[in-house]
């Protein structure tokens, strides 16, 4: 159990939430762990069905309280909400950002500078544990990535910001291979292929950022917003745009770190991937066990919001943010502050 911003985190499996007075209270195993009053609380995260009694539901509905479930994994289940509620506000605001150009790039902005940042900083990462390993290309390509952070602050138009992430992430899987220390032949990387992927580093990532964009797309459902409608990437039927926006910023993070290791630690090797006729690449059953269960573990791990300044375990960053970019569209605070790997 943790409590962030205004939501109330419930992850362990023994936790039991009840109402009294007007405070809700978190019990495991019989002894009081957590209270807070209502007006503290807006929403309730549930990993696992966790038993809440109808009472509280009552409480929660009557206080707009919203309360959300997921999966133990992450996947979003469902989402029980009172008949007063600030949704339909938060969707409509939303909308009108995404039809109004400035504002969207005031929002789309600093998260592709948190990506490239994130991106370099995976390099610089590899330049410090191996510098005995690190090529020409890779520290040129850490100084180029450095000074487009500039060209992408000063972007003025959508069309212009995307151009310096292209451009950006063209030069970031170019030497994005040369952080392999182990199995460097079997997955070799050059550049990022999809729809489908031609190699088993990239069927990798693949099913990796599909994990990521789960976890986020879940996480701006239980908040309320649309992840449908985004500010980056353009709208398009079925195509989670919001989700899509914000996991830029975790995409060095949780999808190329984990492949990585994944790879450098000999946790998947060439056996695992099947070559189709067509040159698709595909993972066996045993190896999407593998990653899932590599990727669950990274999201077990603690770390330091750099925003908020508070400790957290990794998986919950996508509701973190979430409820930041929440609270920007409402007007409570003036700029999205991206997530920054430090």
């Amino acid at each position: 159990m943790k409590k962030h911003l205004n939501t109330l985190y419930i992850t362990s499996d023994d936790a039991y939430v009840r109402k009294e007075r007007e405070t809700f209270v978190v019990e495991v195993n019989g002894s009081k762990v957590f209270q807070a009053p209502i007006h503290s609380i807006e929403n309730i995260v549930c990993f696992g069905f966790k038993p809440l009694t109808p009472q509280l539901m009552a409480f929660c509905a009557e206080n707009n309280v919203g309360v959300s479930y997921f999966s133990e994994n992450g996947r979003f289940l469902a989402r029980v909400q009172g008949a007063q509620q600030g949704n339909v506000l938060l969707r409509k605001a939303q909308y009108a950002i995404s039809d109004n150009e400035l504002q969207s790039l005031a929002i789309a902005r600093p998260i592709i500078a948190a990506k490239v940042a994130n991106c370099r900083g995976l390099l610089l990462r590899h330049q410090r544990n191996h510098p005995d390993e690190c090529t020409d290309a890779l520290i040129a390509t850490a100084d180029i990535l450095g000074s487009r952070l500039t060209d992408i602050e000063r972007a003025q138009r959508l069309d212009e910001l995307r151009g310096h992430e292209g451009e950006c992430a063209g030069e970031y899987f170019g030497v994005l291979g040369s952080l392999m220390t182990a199995q460097k032949e079997d997955f070799a990387f050059t550049k990022r292929t999809r729809r489908p992927p031609l190699d088993p580093a990239n069927a990798l990532l693949s099913f990796l950022y599909a994990l990521l964009t789960n976890d986020v797309r879940s996480a701006l459902e239980a908040v309320g917003l649309d992840p449908q409608v985004g500010f980056l990437h353009r709208l398009r039927p079925g195509r989670p745009s919001l989700a899509l926006d914000m996991m830029e910023e975790f995409r060095p993070y949780l999808g190329d770190r984990i492949m990585l290791n994944l790879i450098n630690l000999k946790q998947v090797a060439r056996k695992d991937f099947e070559i189709r006729e067509s040159g698709e690449v595909r993972m066996s059953d045993d190896a999407r066990k593998t990653v899932i269960t590599a990727y669950q573990k990274r999201k077990q791990e603690e770390i330091t919001h750099p925003f908020l300044g508070e400790k957290m375990t990794i998986g919950l960053l996508p509701h973190i943010q979430s409820q930041l970019l929440a609270r920007h569209i409402r007007g409570d605070i003036p700029v999205y502050p991206p997530f920054y790997l430090k």
